[in-house]
């Protein structure tokens, strides 16, 4: 093994409580600037969409969208984001408003919005005046949407809304114009998804969702972690995983070629990363001084002593007991009690006075010589007797260690907490375009693409893969371009022409993208949500814009006469049946 080798360490990043920051001027006058959510299920960020200080060019809060909150504690006991220090202590308790990548749970969606009006200085006793921008993942459900405007209108009071999803933002953000036609690819905590974008407007009719993201992946390298290190269980914690999994991991362009390439010793020496488990005590082979390995053997002889005293006097309460009880018994026949005596014999497992007799002089022996053995332990003459044995054992312990110091390599304790992170720096990422790997039964990312591909005329084909955008936190994998460059290649018919980019800060781009439409967009334009557009059309109601959902309203269908009746109490098979028979005879007369 090459000790020469760089290992890593985990940084077991702990988080700042975020401050409560004043609002600047800019984001009140002449109007409130609007606030910009970046609603992720992993991380949130939140910020200002305004011009003016450098301090609103990026967002003033990242934070990690959970909160842990212990039941039937009150509603300020709730620690969210940032004020989690660990994640880990608290995993067990942990909550999330999302389930999958839909926002379902309203109570810790208001913890968060409380968490960032409050850290950006807005007041949320009255009322929120700032205008909110909120992204949302493709094709929302519409009772999502509902609760979200109604949280926003009614909870907080904000004037106007607009929503918009998170990857349409990021490609509005990396696009010179607003964008025409292409493919976007975003993948997060829970889910990826496969977009189509024709004329600058989402095609939800032909969008995709596949349920991988970074939250499998994370999952899927500790249980292989876990199962190649098992004596390391307790400290490959979920956190480390995701370290490991941002930091290590990266995506093969050929998965099979590169398994084969790791199967050379050479290859595997030179590629795998040592990632070193903090551990406790001091490592094998450190240089002790004689002073403190004669303190250590010393103290180690003074708890043998007492482990020893300990045991020899609770031997001695044991046998005094006994004792007692067995010259009872010889009182017994002493007395006359012939019956009792007899009786006390078969409890006690004796068949006669002699043996009973023989037990009590055995016993009183030994009571005897330990009540003479503890005077003499505590006489002077017998202090001597352990500075002795300490020589002793100082000068036999020596010598055997000065032999096999010579002829055996030290035990290094450190390399044993070592994990060797070889093959799953790429099987791990692999999930995201073979999801048998962790029994998905399910497409991959790539084959997810060519069946929406499927879906378009060849011509419409040809511009969509002219702009494959590549977004999301869960795709900053090194590499990743390449395979699906590779992948597109092996798709599409020979000698077509097709474009990957990859987005310029994947995790990031949303909310500047949300910013700067938010920007270009002022509330009256439109994409906003106003309070009277939500009480006409209901929370539901959106409004289109270049990055946002397609709007379809929920239809009602009205009840037919049958099912009136039916709801009415009569019976609906009296009065259709004469209209069935007349129809019939009109047809025919017809």
């Amino acid at each position: 093994m090459n000790n020469n080798r760089n290992v890593y360490t985990f940084e077991d990043y702990k988080c700042t409580p975020d401050p409560v920051f004043a609002v600047e001027r800019e984001c009140l006058e002449p109007c409130p600037a609007p606030v910009v959510v970046d609603n992720g299920s992993f991380q949130c960020r939140a910020g200002w969409a305004s011009v003016g200080p450098a301090r609103c060019d990026s967002p003033r809060l990242v934070f990690r969208a959970a909160a842990a909150r212990v039941r039937g504690a009150a509603r300020s006991d709730a620690h969210v984001g940032n004020d989690i220090a660990s994640v880990e202590p608290l995993r067990w308790s942990l909550k999330s408003a999302f389930d999958r990548d839909a926002v379902v749970n309203f109570d810790i969606q208001e913890l968060i919005f409380d968490y960032i009006f409050m850290h950006l200085g807005i007041n949320t006793q009255g009322r929120v005046d700032h205008p909110v921008v909120v992204t949302e993942p493709a094709c929302n459900p519409l009772h999502c949407r509902q609760m979200m405007s109604e949280l926003l209108f009614e909870g907080y009071g904000v004037p106007r809304v607009a929503y918009g999803v998170d990857s349409l933002f990021s490609l509005y953000w990396n696009s010179d114009a607003a964008p025409s036609t292409g493919l976007v690819l975003s993948s997060g905590h829970h889910c990826s998804h496969v977009l189509p974008v024709i004329n600058g407007r989402l095609d939800s009719v032909n969008c995709k969702r596949v349920n991988l993201g970074g939250g499998q992946a994370a999952s899927y390298l500790q249980r292989l972690l876990q199962l190649k290190y098992p004596a390391n269980q307790p400290s490959l914690t979920l956190s480390r995983m995701e370290e490991l999994l941002h930091r290590h991991s990266y995506i093969a362009p050929d998965y099979q070629q590169e398994l084969d390439n790791w199967r050379s010793p050479v290859f595997y020496e030179r590629e795998v990363h040592r990632v070193q488990l903090p551990f406790s005590g001091r490592t094998a082979g450190v240089c002790v001084s004689a002073e403190e390995r004669n303190e250590r053997r010393a103290q180690q002889l003074r708890r043998l002593q007492e482990i020893n005293s300990r045991r020899r006097e609770e031997k001695l309460q044991e046998d005094q007991k006994r004792l007692e009880t067995l010259l009872s018994v010889q009182e017994l026949l002493e007395d006359g009690s012939l019956e009792l005596f007899h009786r006390s014999l078969v409890e006690l497992n004796m068949d006669s006075a002699e043996e009973l007799q023989s037990y009590i002089q055995k016993l009183s022996m030994s009571v005897e010589q330990h009540r003479l053995v503890k005077p003499e332990m505590l006489s002077p003459t017998a202090e001597v007797e352990p500075d002795e044995i300490e020589t002793d054992l100082n000068e036999e312990s020596e010598e055997p260690s000065k032999t096999t110091s010579a002829n055996q390599p030290l035990f290094n304790m450190a390399e044993y907490h070592q994990l060797f992170v070889g093959t799953e720096r790429l099987r791990v990422p692999e999930i995201l375009f073979q999801p048998a790997l962790v029994g998905e039964e399910q497409m991959g990312l790539m084959e997810t693409l060519q069946f929406v591909l499927e879906q378009y005329p060849p011509e419409q084909q040809e511009a969509l893969v002219k702009n494959v955008f590549l977004t999301g936190g869960n795709l900053q994998y090194p590499g990743l371009k390449e395979r699906v460059q590779r992948e597109l290649l092996a798709i599409r018919p020979f000698q077509s022409h097709f474009q990957v980019c990859v987005a310029s800060r994947p995790a990031l781009d949303a909310w500047f993208g949300a910013r700067e439409w938010a920007l270009r967009n002022p509330a009256e334009d439109q994409g906003w949500i106003s309070r009277q557009d939500y009480e006409e059309n209901g929370g539901e109601y959106l409004r289109e814009h270049c990055a946002s959902n397609t709007f379809i309203p929920m239809k009602l269908n009205k009840p037919t006469s049958a099912a009136k009746h039916t709801l009415m109490g009569k019976p609906a098979t009296d009065t259709s049946l004469p209209d069935t028979i007349s129809n019939d005879t009109d047809i025919s007369l017809s």
